[in-house]
């Protein structure tokens, strides 16, 4: 090997490293155009069926089919915003989130009111709490920081929310249009395997996000109704976040429970903490405990077998690995990506035994 040929491949290795750089700085850079494509995509998914039962049932033209289900998604959107805006606002306001100092003198009310009932009962807690230092480890400053954040996100909302719906209608317009961008990159012997994929890829993802829709619902709904049967202020808010908490695996839950036993706990501060707070509080974690239960036991199970046909230990384990790598947004999108993963596997390595085992329900 001659030095030409040396100082050829170390060139060609610096060029492959500076294209690699610039690649990744140009997607950082335009991170806002990638989560709308995200979004837009994910909404093109949940409108897919709609658009189908319009074009093969009734027999819509394309585009009027792509128009009513446009309209149909944004008014479940508008009528959410319309709902619940003016729940959270009212809700932010009585629980003082955007004060931090009254949000801090609320939850040391709270403590106050713990360490009296369980040192009537003989119960010394206000000593382990003092060790633990736990109230000033607290950082009052997160929930107002992020309620603000969103604020002052809502300028830039406008762009966001007409970047997603136009990007939406092309796609749901022209389902095939990522499909055929993506048949650039795909060699013409394969081109046939790619456009079965992802046809496949658009059904079972389609099912996985209606099937998501479903299970916010039910939790919603089941909330919803013992909330106010036990008589919580803001029950719906607090049953529709702690729902929509639920779409990230395992974290999720246990955020939305904190969430929804805080919250009880606060907007009855000044009643009596044995005789009302710590027994409602009882009865709103028996709720979500129940709730989760139904979940877990019924709505994932029928989702996950019905929609991306995997099982329970296999997502579990997938949700798991893709947490530990990429964090929260790991949770999130390993499903989708898991199945998608799954289907290409199968029509391009169909005869490999490890992708046999991993894709037989497919």
């Amino acid at each position: 090997m001659n030095s030409k040929t040396i100082t050829k491949g170390i060139l060609r290795a610096v060029a492959i490293i500076l294209g690699s750089a610039l690649v990744l700085y140009f997607l950082y850079r335009i991170q806002s155009v990638i989560a709308y494509i995200a979004i837009a995509a994910v909404m093109s998914l949940i409108g897919r069926p709609i658009v189908l039962f319009l074009e093969r049932k009734l027999k819509f033209k394309n585009t009027i089919a792509v128009v009513i289900t446009m309209l149909f998604l944004l008014s479940i959107f508008a009528g959410l915003i319309g709902l619940f805006i003016p729940l959270v606002i009212k809700q932010g306001q009585n629980l003082s989130l955007l004060n931090i100092d009254e949000l801090q003198s609320n939850i040391e009310n709270l403590y106050t009111e713990i360490i009296t009932y369980f040192d009537l009962h003989k119960i010394d807690v206000e000593q382990s709490f003092k060790e633990s230092n736990l109230l000033s480890k607290i950082d009052f400053a997160l929930i107002p920081n992020f309620l603000n954040s969103i604020i002052s996100g809502l300028g830039s909302f406008s762009i966001g929310l007409f970047s997603v719906l136009f990007i939406s209608f092309f796609f749901l317009k022209d389902s095939r249009l990522f499909e055929s961008g993506m048949l650039t990159f795909i060699p013409d012997d394969k081109e046939s395997r790619w456009k079965a994929s992802s046809s496949k890829i658009k059904d079972l993802l389609s099912r996985y996000f209606v099937g998501l829709i479903f299970q916010i619902l039910i939790l919603f709904i089941w909330y919803t109704i013992w909330l106010l049967i036990l008589g919580i202020e803001n029950a719906i808010v607090i049953a529709f976040l702690c729902a929509l908490l639920n779409l990230i695996p395992y974290v999720g839950p246990l955020i939305g429970g904190a969430l929804m036993l805080t919250l009880t706990m606060t907007s009855n501060l000044g009643a009596s903490f044995s005789t009302i707070i710590l027994p409602k509080t009882f009865w709103v974690l028996a709720v979500f405990i129940s709730g989760q239960l139904i979940d877990n036991f019924a709505s994932q199970p029928i989702i996950f077998s019905k929609s991306v046909k995997s099982h329970p230990l296999e997502i579990f384990l997938v949700i798991l690995i893709a947490g530990i790598l990429f964090g929260v947004l790991g949770l999130i999108v390993a499903v989708p990506a898991y199945t998608a993963i799954k289907v290409i596997l199968k029509t391009f390595l169909s005869d490999n035994k490890i992708v046999k085992k991993l894709t037989k329900n497919l």
